[in-house]
């Protein structure tokens, strides 16, 4: 595939060659490994499949064993397959900051009006607003991302074009219109922050909604209204810091999902990011970019899940950091 109509049996050696695929698949592990791992071994001999071996990526040599070198360097991704010879880790920041942009702004939507709306629900329940926003986010959380994305790209995008001077489809950066320079346009931002931000609106919602009225029940909220505290101030100090544990555990595994990629949201809007490039990897089978991107999310994952428990340390004194 990579040689294209220049293939024959000389070129395919030579590839197989130069990426290893003439090793045994227990050697190809270990060279990925190898690459992979901030201290790893290389031999000296230039035919082997080693990092060092073609000179273009900084590594800093620690000591030499007989014929083999230790290197400390930057874990290597290897290079894309259909993309030029381009290395994964190019890739991966090209697309990555803006799947951060557009999934902090997904998270942002859903924290700033779920919050809100689940406060006043709790404050109101059983009334017809409760029940009102109840209808609401559940189908928010009914509605799959693919088709709220065709909906609003069709309906904000196309039929009331004229009017909200959006466009259905548009990343980050686009090209001028004498394709020269390229410059940030903010507005193509919004449909997909939305769109992506409905579903976790909707579960932050029903989370704070009911964390908020199991909180109103406890002791401590009956001793601040002894003491005379408004209801304003016991929300604002005491109840909301209170019921936002789950809420946090919640938005933490979305955020985490968004930044591993908004497939559906991204590939519809034609937003640049790690979801769409995942996508284009799988259909033309760029292995390298697919492994360094499921590598990139696992990682993504652990520190997002290390800030959640520094966050519930904060929230709630009964944990302790250890």
């Amino acid at each position: 595939m990579m040689l294209g109509q220049n293939e024959d049996s000389a070129q395919l050696a030579l590839v197989k060659q130069k990426y290893g695929f003439d090793k045994p698949i227990s050697t190809q592990y270990f060279y990925y490994l190898n690459d992979l791992s901030p201290i790893s071994f290389h031999s000296k001999t230039e035919t082997e499949y080693t990092y060092l071996r073609d000179g273009k990526y900084t590594a800093v040599p620690l000591f030499s064993l007989g014929n083999s070198t230790t290197v400390l360097k930057f874990p290597y991704l290897r290079e894309s397959f259909t993309k030029q010879g381009k290395k994964v880790s190019q890739v991966l920041a090209e697309t990555l900051p803006n799947t951060f942009v557009l999934a902090v702004s997904a998270i942002c939507i859903a924290l700033l009006i779920g919050l809100t709306l689940g406060i006043v629900s709790a404050l109101y329940k059983d009334t017809w607003l409760d029940k009102l926003i109840q209808i609401v986010s559940t189908i928010g959380m009914s509605v799959p991302s693919f088709f709220s994305a065709i909906l609003f790209a069709w309906l904000f995008g196309y039929v009331l074009h004229a009017f909200t001077n959006l466009e259905m489809t548009g990343s980050l950066y686009e090209l001028d219109d004498y394709g020269e320079a390229m410059h940030i346009q903010w507005k193509n931002l919004i449909l997909p922050a939305i769109v992506l931000g409905i579903r976790p609106l909707a579960v932050v919602i029903q989370l704070m909604r009911n964390s908020l009225l199991e909180v109103f029940n406890q002791d401590f909220i009956r001793t601040a209204r002894a003491k005379g505290l408004t209801e304003f101030q016991i929300i604002r100090k005491h109840a909301v810091k209170n019921a936002l544990n789950p809420v946090v555990t919640a938005i933490s595994g979305w955020f985490a999902s968004m930044l591993a990629g908004a497939v559906f949201v991204e590939y519809i809007f034609g937003w640049n990011g790690l979801g769409k490039e995942i996508v284009n990897a799988l259909n033309t089978l760029d292995l390298p970019v697919i492994m360094g991107s499921v590598l990139i999310i696992a990682l993504l994952f652990i520190i997002i899940n290390i800030f959640v428990d520094i966050i519930y340390a904060w929230l709630d004194p009964k944990v302790t950091l250890e």
